[in-house]
């Protein structure tokens, strides 16, 4: 059976973490630049691997609310984009929701690197004072 819910609490150095595939609203929000990416984020990616692995016509919608991440972070974030975009490909309502500070080009800018990258997922750049 598929995990319903994995939940990882914020740290200085790693994101909180908050993967409810019961709802299908997952979340990532703070700062990632941890000292083994792959510990952290490989059971995230696994968890996520696996629910989309069920057919479902299920929305998913990811909130990213992410302050700083090093570049080992952003390949994870990469796996996961592909994993929705292959997901989203094959009919399943993917969203996902990049918060950044207004002000914050950088983090601005990443989003919508990531979004170009994005044909069959719904890809918002939102304020991250908009977040509820």
């Amino acid at each position: 059976m598929a995990t319903e819910r994995l939940t990882i609490p914020a740290t200085p150095r790693t994101p909180e973490i908050d993967f409810d595939f019961a709802s299908g609203r997952l979340a990532l929000r703070g700062e990632s630049y941890p000292d083994d990416v792959a510990t952290l984020f490989g059971p995230v990616v696994a968890a996520l691997r696996e629910h989309l692995a069920e057919p479902s016509d299920a929305p998913l919608h990811v909130a990213i609310e992410l302050v700083y991440f090093n570049s080992s972070s952003a390949k994870v974030l990469m796996t996961i984009f592909q994993l929705l975009e292959e997901a989203a490909r094959q009919g399943r309502p993917v969203t996902v929701d990049w918060y950044c500070d207004p002000d914050d080009e950088t983090m601005r800018e990443f989003g919508e690197d990531f979004s170009e990258d994005l044909e069959h997922v719904t890809f918002s750049l939102r304020e991250a004072a908009d977040r509820q």
